[in-house]
């Protein structure tokens, strides 16, 4: 025993195991602990109250729902809704973000005020303010007679923003965003992995149109299977008496959400991308010019994805944390996975269960969506003798 100890390795393993140990002993004297209190109160544990009615209803959701469904099914609701909400501003704000980063790098001193004017006010403004702001401005806008119209197809006003639409169940739609996604993933791993480097440029060229020719045919298969019976495909909103018919509402909570998350987001991921770009070195947009390439085609074919492959595990941090952003949707009423999540604690009194959910929850879809772009990082990024200049 006297040799075993003197050994480094035992030791640090038996001090490993005994923090372990330590930390299960932890866990196990809280849970016990709590069984005790809820026992002494009367209070039941565990999930059972999953199957339980809930008696009350929410104002938006991707699925049919019901004050008859179950806590489970609201649940759903909430982390469809999330996942809804994030895949729309986290877009918005990639697509804003690297607008303002391009303007800041520009060399154009109108655009590059611009952009710095935005990301010095929206970056240093809460996020919670700039849900009120917003939520503010939706909420006093024109009544439906006097809405803003855009091209007679879409409108907008207090009661939210009116727009055309499918006759097809949220689902439906969801599941052709996620293929959507999956698509745009799978096409840019095709280009930008080092392992189709060498394939043939006419057979890349293949397999892409095949990657969007074959989303295409499942989106359509999607919608088509949720249409709803009975209706039109298209629908257009149109004014009836006091307020809009057809076509899709999107209330002033979602729109404050996303307007929020984006703009905000925004002006984070333009001061990420403003960085990629200028790690990229002049020399090698010089080393583009001498060869010919246009100045759009130097941009788009060498110091843009440089720049990706630069600041790729930095946008990765800020899309995790923006996702986490998305539980402002309870400050404006928005039924998102944390409101559902608190208005099941108050209704079941299942504080622990509820709370376990929540944070199982957001740890699968961060750590989901950090896999995923770590596997497209490690797929673009460049290794060895790449990185000399």
């Amino acid at each position: 025993m006297i040799s075993l100890l003197r050994q480094k390795s035992f030791r640090d393993t038996a001090s490993q195991v005994g923090f372990i140990g330590v930390l299960i002993l932890l866990v196990v004297t809280f849970a016990l602990t709590a069984k005790t209190n809820l026992d002494a109160q009367g209070m039941t544990s565990g999930f059972g109250f999953l199957e339980r009615a809930t008696g009350w209803g929410v104002s938006f959701s991707l699925i049919p729902f019901d004050t008859n469904d179950t806590y489970a099914r609201v649940i759903l609701v909430g982390l469809l809704n999330s996942l809804f909400l994030g895949a729309i501003s986290l877009t918005l704000a990639t697509v804003i973000g690297i607008g303002i980063g391009i303007m800041r790098v520009s060399g154009n001193k109108m655009a590059e005020l611009i952009g710095t004017v935005y990301v010095e006010i929206f970056r240093n403004l809460p996020l919670l303010l700039q849900a009120f702001f917003w939520y503010a401005v939706l909420t006093t806008l024109p009544r439906p007679r006097d809405a803003l119209e855009f091209g007679g197809v879409a409108f907008l006003n207090g009661r939210g923003a009116y727009l055309p639409g499918l006759n097809v169940t949220g689902f439906s739609v969801f599941l052709a965003a996620i293929a959507l996604a999956v698509t745009v993933g799978l096409w840019l791993w095709l280009r930008s992995a080092r392992r189709f480097a060498r394939m043939a440029p006419h057979i890349k060229k293949a397999w892409s149109r095949g990657l969007w020719l074959g989303w295409a045919a499942l989106a359509v298969a999607l919608l088509w299977a949720g249409r709803i019976p009975e209706t039109p495909l298209l629908s257009i909103p149109t004014l009836k008496g006091l307020n809009f018919r057809e076509g899709i509402r999107v209330s002033p909570e979602l729109l404050t959400c996303i307007i929020a998350i984006s703009v905000y987001g925004g002006a984070y991921i333009g001061e990420i991308v403003r960085a990629g770009f200028n790690a990229v070195g002049k020399g090698q947009s010089e080393a583009g010019h001498a060869l010919g390439l246009s100045t759009w085609q130097t941009f788009t074919r060498i110091r843009l994805p440089l720049a990706i492959r630069a600041v790729m595990p930095m946008l990765i941090n800020q899309y995790v944390w923006l996702f986490k952003s998305t539980t402002i949707g309870i400050a404006v009423g928005f039924v998102d996975f944390f409101m559902v999540i608190s208005t099941s604690i108050n209704q079941s009194g299942q504080t622990l269960e509820l709370i376990a959910i929540l944070m199982g929850g957001f740890l699968v879809i961060n750590y989901s969506m950090a896999w995923v772009l770590n596997r497209v990082n490690d797929a673009i990024k460049l290794k060895g003798t790449q990185l000399r200049t």
